[in-house]
C-alpha cells in the first residue's frame, strides 16, 4: 500500500507534488513532476516549496512548465488498500505468540496487549 508521500521540508505536512533533484556536476536543480517512486537522492516538495525554491549563486534552476497536481489514486492502489484491510480483518489469520526470556534486561515503553475475551 503506498501512503501519501509529504513534503521533505522540515515541519512541512503538505503532500508531496513535486520532485526536487540536483545535478551537481551541472551545477544544476531540477524541480519535475512527482515522481512514481520516491528515490533515496531526490526531495519530494509540495508546491509552495517547489515553486519558492532558491539555489546558491551560480546555479541554475530548471523549473516543470505546467501546473503540479497532486497525484491522484490508480487503481492498484485501491486494490492493494482492499487486499490489506481484508487479509487484516481475516478470523483466521495466523498470530505469533509472544516469547519473553526470562530475566531479560530492559522492557520496552510499549507492549501488545492480548485481545479481550468475549463473553
Amino acid at each position: 500500500m503506498r501512503s501519501v508521500r509529504r513534503c521533505s521540508r522540515t515541519g512541512c505536512v503538505n503532500p508531496a507534488v513535486a520532485t526536487l533533484t540536483y545535478a551537481y556536476a551541472d551545477s544544476t536543480a531540477v524541480v519535475g513532476p512527482l515522481a512514481t517512486y520516491a528515490e533515496p537522492h531526490s526531495y519530494d516538495l509540495c508546491e509552495a516549496h517547489a515553486l519558492r525554491l532558491t539555489v546558491p549563486n551560480g546555479w541554475e534552476v530548471v523549473r516543470h512548465e505546467g501546473e503540479f497536481a497532486p497525484p491522484t489514486p490508480s487503481d492498484d492502489d485501491l486494490t492493494a488498500l482492499a487486499e490489506a484491510v481484508r487479509e487484516a480483518g481475516r478470523p483466521d489469520r495466523p498470530v505469533e505468540p509472544q516469547v519473553s526470556a526470562p530475566g531479560a534486561g530492559r522492557r520496552a515503553h510499549l507492549r501488545a496487549l492480548p485481545d479481550p475475551v468475549e463473553e
